[in-house]
């Protein structure tokens, strides 16, 4: 595995250059925990300083092996894997969705579970779908909290999306580690029952993007703004020339050259978007964390607010 994912499972294609444990689509969660490798459990250590004085806080370690993964509050209580992602199982019981990938990034710190919705994809417009996902994730260094919610993928070029809008209903839910977590995991379910109407809103706006179109003057002015680059016709550094040469190019490339998505703001976002996805940082692997859970997860959201800005001023 690489030096991000750690372990992981994917059913159906294969994902990340062919890593991990190909699974049935009908796998159970708690056969997915194996097949991913995460079936282990996190304790706390004690911590003292190097003089012998006991500290409040405590480091998580996976029990295993005694992998440290970070240093938490005193308050704070393991989420274990199996309890996390047992969240998902009364969803496949019932047929709502089927198990997509799981898996650890940076040797455990980070676990995250992705299945797919038994529901309708979206059409955008004619043969461009984006289908419904949710996202399971959590961190086992207190970098994070737990995180439950729906996220978008573009099925022509399996680019993770953003949402289309700010309310708490279209971001991730999160969870703080303590005693009460498990029960909090449960009390969601009746949440993202109703976060599936925020998806035909994101379907909405996207399909206006697709709705407008753009000039060569404004998609350039789009780029540098996103890459925080002035728009004055000052000398740009070479490398951010050709980032944003890189950026054009997608935008104007094969994967948005489809009746209806062509020369349109939808075609920007996802251009950017793709960047995103398959270019920005050092490799796939770490592309995916940042998408998930860092700056590139912002970026996205930033990237679909600003296009639908200058689609709204046409």
């Amino acid at each position: 595995m690489s030096a991000a994912i750690e372990t992981m499972m994917y059913a159906g294609a294969t994902p990340w250059h062919s890593l991990g444990n190909k699974v049935d689509e009908d796998i159970t969660i708690s056969d997915a925990i194996d097949s991913s490798g995460l079936n282990w459990t996190v304790g706390l250590k004690d911590l003292q300083t190097t003089d012998g004085i006991q500290v409040d806080n405590k480091a998580t370690y996976r029990e295993s092996d005694g992998q440290i993964f970070g240093v938490v509050g005193p308050r704070y209580t393991p989420l274990q894997n199996s309890d996390a992602f047992d969240w998902f199982q009364p969803f496949l019981d019932n047929g709502e969705c089927k198990l997509h990938t799981a898996g650890s990034l940076f040797g455990g710190q980070k676990v995250w579970v992705l299945a797919q919705l038994n529901r309708d994809c979206m059409d955008i417009v004619k043969n461009d779908t984006v289908c419904k996902f949710i996202l399971l994730s959590n961190s086992h260094d207190g970098t994070t909290s737990i995180r439950v919610g729906y996220t978008p993928i573009r099925v022509v070029c399996a680019n993770t999306l953003a949402f289309a809008h700010g309310s708490a209903d279209s971001q991730l839910l999160r969870v703080r580690h303590t005693k009460s977590s498990k029960k909090k995991l449960d009390n969601l379910r009746e949440i993202m029952d109703n976060i599936n109407a925020g998806f035909e809103a994101t379907a909405d706006q996207f399909r206006f993007l697709a709705s407008k179109t753009y000039n060569k003057r404004d998609i350039e002015k789009y780029v540098k703004i996103l890459l925080d680059v002035k728009d004055d016709g000052s000398i740009v550094k070479t490398r951010t020339q050709n980032i944003i040469d890189d950026i054009l190019a997608r935008i104007e490339g094969p994967k948005q050259s489809a009746d209806g998505v062509r020369g349109t703001w939808w075609a920007a976002y996802n251009g950017f978007n793709e960047y995103l996805n398959y270019k920005k940082g050092r490799n796939d692997n770490n592309r995916m964390d940042s998408l998930w859970f860092g700056t590139g997860a912002s970026d996205n959201s930033a990237a679909l607010k600003v296009a639908t800005t200058f689609a709204n001023a046409l």
